[in-house]
């Protein structure tokens, strides 16, 4: 991606080594051993990474890391508990900070469009663990959104998992990544994750699995439009955000799991339903096209 004429985002912060904001929900830990029945290596940092944040809108999930506590505390790099450019100080950073930069005027322009301020979210770096609003995460949970604080959570070690794992390689695989979870604030101002909360707290698992999936997959579509409207597509880019959306749809990662495909199960869609969600984006450019919740996904 052509990202190198873009300063980085003053909208990010380093959080050390276990670091962030107290409180909120415990999360992420009971859903992984049911989708990889017990195989929690590091294969299953991928699902969780891309597609992490809707679970933090459902709650009383259990905690990844034995719970919500431990106190603050920061180390590990340079600029832990530093604010700001500064902090965008390694190449998996500055190009995380980029892409944020990137999606800050592509989401502020389709906002004023419509009459509307954008409110941008901040992208938090840690390392190993991380105490966020919503409660405490390892990086096993790789990136996530928090909508109690309105930030991304991104351990950038997962870049390395995503290219050498699974074979999404490239910028323009990692820009997606990031794209993705600003397509879940998105979703948070907008109202579309309340509603899907609402769905998922009725006690229906198979419904808010479903809607789960909608959420997901609008969320792929999303990261479509801020690619396709940023202008800063390069050649075999595409291919490289398609890799990476068809790596972690649920019945591809199922397999890889040992496991059956159940669709039923299903909380963030096929690797063809991602694949296609995420080109509609690309193609259109218009968010109004990635209305995954009326009629077939």
């Amino acid at each position: 991606m052509r990202l190198d004429d873009l300063d980085p985002s003053d909208n990010v912060r380093d959080l050390g080594s276990g670091g962030g904001g107290g409180g909120g929900i415990p999360i992420l830990g009971m859903l992984l051993p049911f989708l990889f029945r017990g195989k929690l290596g590091c294969g299953s940092l991928v699902l969780v990474a891309i597609v992490g944040a809707f679970l933090l809108f459902s709650g009383g999930l259990g905690s990844l890391t034995g719970g919500g506590g431990g106190g603050q505390r920061t180390g590990g790099s340079e600029t832990a508990g530093k604010a700001g450019a500064q902090v965008c100080n390694t190449a998996d950073r500055l190009l995380s900070c980029r892409v944020l930069e990137s999606t800050e005027q592509v989401w502020e322009k389709v906002f004023a469009a419509n009459g509307q301020r954008y409110q941008a979210p901040t992208l938090s770096f840690y390392q190993g663990g991380v105490q966020s609003g919503c409660g405490a995460a390892s990086a096993t949970a790789g990136p996530f959104y928090c909508p109690a604080d309105n930030n991304l959570y991104l351990d950038t070690t997962f870049f390395d998992e995503l290219s050498n794992r699974f074979g999404a390689k490239g910028d323009a695989a990692q820009a997606y990544v990031i794209a993705h979870e600003v397509g879940h604030h998105i979703q948070n101002l907008t109202g579309a994750a309340q509603q899907v909360s609402q769905i998922q707290r009725s006690g229906d698992q198979r419904a808010g699995n479903a809607a789960s999936v909608r959420l997901e997959l609008q969320a792929d579509c999303y990261a479509g439009v801020w690619a396709k409207q940023s202008g800063r597509l390069e050649p075999g880019d595409i291919e490289e955000g398609l890799t990476a959306a068809n790596a972690i749809g649920d019945d591809t990662l199922q397999k890889q799991s040992g496991g059956a495909v159940v669709p039923d199960s299903f909380t963030h869609g096929s690797s063809a339903e991602r694949v296609r969600w995420l080109k509609r984006g690309l193609d259109s450019g218009d968010p109004a096209q990635c209305d995954t919740f009326s009629g077939a996904v």
